[in-house]
């Protein structure tokens, strides 16, 4: 237990610690924010700093924090390390600094700020790649609540699926006040007491969990086909880094009255979702040590968890936070595809038919993915894994623009370009690597890993060159 002491304390204190430092070097100040000077009543509402983080907190969560680290925890003490470090110097500055340049710009959506800081060009491959993101989070994160509902009641896991999904609907066409501000709240406090309710059985039984003097021997089952590096970093995305997460701060920057808000809001719920993942991920350790790594279904080990550990009531409270939180995360993506159609085609969004003409499609197309993962045998698990490299791809595009911008305001563009080369090596490994992909040699995948940050390090230092020659003869 001495190890993940530590490291819950190091994500308390990377909040007041590094938090603060990363808050000064982008300098909020006192300008009105978009709340409230584009106050619509729909998109743009001014809304309680409390409420908002709890919006997004939930937002962000989803199962990643739950679901991913309990397969990550298949890793080792290894996976402690990466939510304690990922969290606090990749994962909540990368949420933070993309949802105050989003304010900056009066809440504009990840693509158009991508846009703005790395070319047209890229814009536009963000918009699409962004959308497909939006929709396959939708779809995935339907059957897993559905399933557990099916065990909780008497209806069908299909029949939930539908009325999950035309909660979809209503979220995302309703003004963000209606549905949204009025049950996150409540549905975050049930994630939190879960969270908490682990947390304490942890220090009451104290197992024996593995400690970093233990060393970091890849214990994974099948390690010889799914290494440390990159899998691991992969798996656990929600609870260290997660692209999706840059996708939802520009709806919580449409809703902030203060820059000050900021760092509790983007920052704060990050190092929360880290300390839940944290949790998850010891909680999973012990499961794993008890009862071997025969089992890969994480909602069966979660409620065995909390089932012994927390009994009857806590379970069901418990199991209904893993529900919400992953049916959140859906009718809020979705709702981001829509602001990202929205503000790439120049549509206003005050009323309802205006909103339709967006969402229609894109109800479509999330459904009829819904329906290939449900039908296919493979369909969910195939989605899943593409969800998984988008995601972590999607922050890649976000920190590369993060460390333009702070470039270009003369800001320690270093907090932002050593975790972009990070996330590039990891994304690029993992598609040489992985069995879904090219299913390259380790060998081979990591020379190819180490390449991609070498040239993205050379084409950087040339453009920042580039930008200093041109601001030296703007001056003469």
């Amino acid at each position: 237990m001495i190890t993940f002491t530590v490291a819950l304390v190091a994500l308390v204190l990377g909040y007041f610690l590094y938090g603060k430092f990363v808050e000064r070097v982008f300098a909020p100040d006192n300008r009105v924010t978009p709340a409230v000077r584009k106050c619509d009543n729909v998109d743009f509402i001014p809304m309680k700093p409390w409420k908002i983080f709890m919006i997004q907190f939930l937002n962000i969560a989803g199962l990643g924090p739950i679901f991913g680290a309990i397969m990550g925890a298949k890793f080792g003490t290894a996976s402690y390390l990466w939510i304690v470090f990922g969290c606090i110097f990749a994962g909540a500055m990368h949420d933070y600094v993309a949802g105050m340049i989003s304010m900056r710009h009066d809440g504009e959506s990840l693509p158009g700020i991508v846009g703005r800081y790395l070319g047209v060009t890229t814009k536009n491959v963000m918009i699409f790649f962004t959308m497909v993101l939006m929709m396959l989070v939708a779809a995935v994160f339907v059957s897993g609540p559905a399933g557990l509902l099916q065990n909780l009641t008497p209806i069908s896991s299909q029949v939930w699926i539908y009325i999950i999904f035309g909660y979809y609907v209503l979220a995302t066409l309703l003004p963000i006040d209606k549905v949204i501000g009025k049950v996150y709240p409540l549905f975050a406090i049930a994630l939190i007491f879960m969270a908490v309710g682990i947390l304490i059985m942890l220090y009451v039984k104290m197992p024996a969990l593995p400690e970093l003097t233990d060393g970091l021997a890849n214990t994974h089952p099948k390690a010889d086909e799914l290494p440390i590096f990159p899998i691991m970093f992969i798996s656990i995305a929600c609870g260290a880094i997660s692209g999706f997460h840059a996708t939802q701060s520009p709806m919580m920057a449409r809703c902030m009255e203060k820059e000050a808000y900021g760092r509790p809001v983007f920052y704060g719920a990050m190092i929360v979702e880290g300390i839940v993942a944290l949790i998850w991920a010891a909680a999973a350790t012990y499961f794993f040590h008890e009862n071997g790594y025969g089992e890969g279904n994480a909602a069966v080990i979660v409620n065995s968890i909390t089932g012994d550990w927390l009994g009857t009531a806590g379970a069901i409270l418990a199991v209904l936070g893993v529900v919400f939180a992953p049916i959140t995360s859906g009718d809020t993506a979705l709702r981001s595809c829509r602001l990202i159609v929205a503000d790439a085609l120049k549509m206003e969004q005050k009323t309802i038919a205006s909103r339709l003409k967006i969402c229609l499609p894109i109800f479509v197309l999330t459904l009829a993915a819904l329906i290939y993962s449900l039908n296919d045998k493979e369909g969910f698990n195939l989605i899943w894994r593409y969800f998984s490299w988008m995601n972590q791809a999607l922050s890649v595009f976000t920190l590369w623009a993060i460390t333009v911008y702070l470039v270009k305001q003369q800001k320690f563009y270093l907090l932002s370009l050593v975790p972009a080369l990070f996330m590039t090596m990891v994304c690029v490994t993992y598609l040489m690597i992985a069995p879904e992909c090219f299913h390259l040699s380790s060998e081979v995948s990591y020379a190819v890993g180490a390449c991609s940050v070498f040239f993205s390090l050379i084409f950087f230092f040339q453009w920042k060159n580039k930008q200093a020659k041109a601001k030296e003869i703007g001056k003469e």
